[in-house]
This record gives structure tokens, C-alpha cells and sequence, in this order.
């Protein structure tokens, strides 16, 4: 493996191989999110993405060409070569001019799938150092997309090869039952597990707030999955996929980060022609099986002081942040205050959309609307100096992204919420809460359980 010169990405993006069009097929998989589990599950790859957006279910793979950022560097890997760029505190840029020259060579359409840790935010609004020395930014630029929707299924691959492959694992029959089993017991412990610990931490957030050190963070907690049988991340999504009501889903192995979520909300979508919105969720209530109690809790929601400021807070953040990258005037609330079901819970929603001004990308509005407002608190910096005093350790995953993009400029990236996380031998959950002064401990941990509900009924565990 060689390394080339880190100042320039010409030769990288001549690099990477395009992918082209398939003939669409017929596949008997009604269910397109069982169809993405079946490709995951075949081995066609070291690396695979699925991720759910408007409707279709889209499953790529293939390792051969990847790029990844740290604090330090970005690094791009492909036909074995590697090249590096300094990136200084300013990573996305130099990761956006690595994708912008794949463009340039000629393939203004390549497609990608990646993540973004939380950490990233330190290096964005915070403090460089707390970012650690993980990688915060990867993607892959894969040698097979497959666009599912029921029955149907459309590839673009690298070459013949992949797409044969691929098609013909499309032609099998759907499995009939599952290797993997629930443990019920199991996942209401998980779900109060270490509730004591998070209720002191809330208690001291609150007395920050009041201390007018900030104004508003999202704490949370994480919970460990204890040794026994494995999870299997891909039946837990198919679970879980068909109990939750998600505006994004995802199931990846990617960079050596795993993730099975549910994700109530975008970070961001842009558009190919510069449209870019936010959806930013805050103010919860539990949702069950009794429509009485739902509609209860919806008028509580709607009602709540706390829960309305808070929501309030997040809708008015979000929109300074789009000014920050859109044109004058463009910044508009499309929807405000009303109620979305997530899974197990309620949620306030909003919609912020505008327009790029001329010379903003995709990854200059994700610099500015990452992290997740609704995700980390007000204001921003406040907010992870606080989150690093009442949080255990990197978040990773949590709180952070997972995207799919295209080089024509288009960007959709899901909050990682109501996800189950995976790297190395680690499994975990994990859950916050807004705090704001008017939080009290005891409601802000029994959200956080609630929310936990997403997920931890549908873990799904290997067959010894």
C-alpha cells in the first residue's frame, strides 16, 4: 500500500470505480426492510449500510474504497492506496473536498453511506481536545446499491460481477421463522437499569441551569448489555423496524462501529437543488395501546409548560443555525408544535426549511446544524461542557449521525436515537432527556425509560 501527496484529492477520486445501472427486478420479498436484512445477513461483504428514507429501502456494500476523519487527519483508502490530508480543527471541510473530488472526475452522481460520532460536535462548537483521538467522520463509497421497495428491487454496481451476485441473492425465497430469540424478562431490566445514577445527574444539571450556566441540556445515560448471547443486530432491526414508526432506519457495519435504529428525526436533508430542512423533536410523552391515555398525554404534551419551552428553544436554535447557511429570507418554520409517533413515545415536531446561499454545501450545513440541537442542548458549547461533567465517557454513535449522500449535493443524515450500539465486543443502549430548570429528576429519568422502550423489547439474541 502506498501513500500519496495529502494536498490534493485528484488522483483519489480517479480512483474510485462508479457505479452503474442495473435492469430492475422482481423479488419475493414484499417486505423491503426483510429484503435489506437478507442481503446484510448473505456476506456479500466486510461493510454494509441500510438505511430507510421516504418510503425505500436502499442496501450498499463493499469495502474497497472508504475515507475516514479524525482530529488529526483524513485518510482515503482505495485500490490500494492510501491518501492523507491534515485536517487541523476544520475536519469536514477536508472530508467535503475529498468528496467533491469524485465528482470531478467525472461521476457527479457517486453515492455514499457513512457516519459522524458525537465527538465531532467538540471540534465544531467546543473544546478540540475533549474530541478524543477515535475516528469521528467515515464513509463508504460502495461497490453495490440496492434500491428496494416492495417486490421491486433496482442495482447499480461496479461491475457485472457485483450485480449478478447481488440479483441473484435477491431471487431467494424470504426465510421462513428466525435463529434469533427475544428474552422479555431481560429488556424491562435493561430499560431501569442505573436510573438512580441519572436522577443525581439531572439534579445537578438543573442546578447549573439555575446557576444561568446554560439554559437547556440533553443528558443521557447509557445501559449495558450484560455477557451472555450475542445480540444479532440485523434481527433485532427487522424487530424493532416493525414496532417503531421512525422518520429514518439503519442497520450498518461500518468503520468498525455497528448500529440497529429506529431514528425519530433528521439532522438534515439538502436536496440536489439546495433545499435543505431540519426536523428538530423535543417534548415527550409515553405512547401505549390505550388511544384514551395516548390522547391524555397528547394534550399534556401540547400543554406542559416545560415540555413547550423546551420544544421552543430547539425550533429557535435550529433556525439560527439554517440562517447561518441559507440564502436571506429563506429560513421558514414549515410545521411547528405538532405530534409524531415514535415507537414507544410522543414527541412535539417541528420542520425548519431554506435555501443554500450560493457557495454553501451540504457539509457547510451540517457543520452548522451538527450536533443535533435536540441532541445536545442550548446553548451548544454550555451544553458539551456539561454533558463531558455528567456523562460516563464518550458517547460514540449516540447522539451523532448516519448518512447517505451523493455527490451531486445531495445529503440526508438520521440522529442516532433509539438505536442499539455496537463495537467490538460492547453492546449498549442508549437515552436522554432535555433538562431545562423546570426539570424534575424523577420525570426527566422515567422518560428516558420510555424511550429506551423503542428498543430494548425488540433485542433479538444468537441461538447458543
Amino acid at each position: 500500500m502506498t501513500t500519496d501527496s495529502p494536498h490534493d484529492w485528484k488522483d483519489w477520486g480517479r480512483s474510485v470505480p462508479a457505479l452503474r445501472a442495473a435492469d430492475t427486478m422482481d423479488t419475493p420479498y414484499d417486505d423491503p426492510a426483510a429484503a435489506a436484512v437478507h442481503l446484510s445477513k448473505a456476506g456479500v461483504a466486510d461493510q454494509y449500510a441500510v438505511y430507510e428514507q421516504d418510503g425505500c429501502w436502499y442496501f450498499a456494500a463493499g469495502s474497497s474504497v472508504t475515507l475516514t476523519a479524525d482530529a488529526a487527519r483524513v485518510t482515503a483508502r482505495a485500490d490500494g492506496r492510501t491518501w492523507t490530508a491534515p485536517s487541523g480543527t476544520r475536519p469536514l471541510e477536508v472530508f467535503a473536498a475529498a468528496l467533491d473530488a469524485l465528482a470531478g472526475a467525472g461521476h457527479p452522481d457517486r453515492r455514499f453511506y457513512g457516519w459522524s460520532a458525537f465527538e465531532l460536535a467538540h471540534l465544531l462548537h467546543g473544546d478540540p481536545a475533549a474530541a478524543g483521538t477515535a475516528p469521528l467522520l467515515y464513509a463508504l463509497v460502495p461497490c453495490v446499491e440496492v434500491s428496494l421497495t416492495p417486490g421491486r428491487a433496482r442495482i447499480r454496481a461496479v461491475d457485472e460481477a457485483w450485480a449478478r451476485k447481488t440479483g441473484a441473492l435477491l431471487t431467494e425465497a424470504p426465510a421462513r421463522g428466525t435463529s434469533a430469540a427475544a428474552v422479555p424478562d431481560r429488556a424491562e431490566q435493561l430499560v431501569t437499569d442505573g436510573t438512580a445514577a441519572y436522577g443525581e445527574a439531572v439534579a445537578r444539571t438543573v442546578a447549573d441551569i439555575r446557576a444561568g450556566l446554560l439554559e437547556k441540556a440533553v443528558v443521557s445515560r447509557a445501559v449495558e448489555l450484560p455477557a451472555g448471547p450475542a445480540v444479532d443486530f440485523a434481527a433485532t432491526y427487522l424487530a424493532g423496524r416493525r414496532a417503531n414508526t421512525p422518520a429514518r432506519s439503519f442497520l450498518i457495519d461500518l468503520g468498525g462501529r455497528r448500529a440497529a435504529g429506529f431514528s425519530p428525526e433528521t439532522v438534515l436533508e439538502v436536496g440536489q437543488d439546495g433545499r435543505v430542512s431540519t426536523q428538530p423533536l423535543a417534548g415527550t410523552r409515553a405512547l401505549g395501546t390505550d388511544p384514551v391515555a395516548n390522547g391524555r398525554r397528547r394534550e399534556e404534551l401540547l400543554t406542559d409548560p416545560k415540555e413547550i419551552h423546551e420544544h421552543a428553544v430547539s425550533v429557535r436554535l435550529a433556525c439560527d443555525e439554517m440562517e447561518a447557511v441559507c440564502g436571506q429570507g429563506s429560513v421558514v418554520v414549515e410545521e411547528f408544535m405538532a405530534v409524531k409517533p415514535r415507537g414507544s413515545v410522543q414527541h412535539l415536531a417541528s420542520r425548519v426549511t431554506g435555501r443554500l446561499r450560493p457557495g454553501a454545501g451540504p457539509w457547510a450545513a451540517f457543520a452548522s446544524l451538527f450536533p443535533a440541537i435536540t441532541a445536545t442542548g442550548s446553548p451548544k458549547r454550555a451544553s458539551l461542557k456539561a454533558l463531558t461533567r455528567y456523562e460516563e465517557g464518550p458517547r460514540g454513535l449516540y447522539g451523532g449521525a448516519v448518512f447517505r449522500g451523493s455527490t451531486d449535493g445531495s445529503l440526508d443524515a438520521a440522529l442516532v436515537l433509539r438505536t442499539l450500539l455496537g463495537e467490538g465486543q460492547r453492546t449498549w443502549l442508549r437515552a436522554g432527556a432535555g433538562v431545562t430548570g423546570q426539570s424534575e429528576p424523577a420525570r426527566e429519568t422515567e422518560e428516558t425509560c420510555e424511550k429506551l422502550r423503542s428498543v430494548a423489547p425488540h433485542l433479538r439474541y444468537h441461538r447458543s
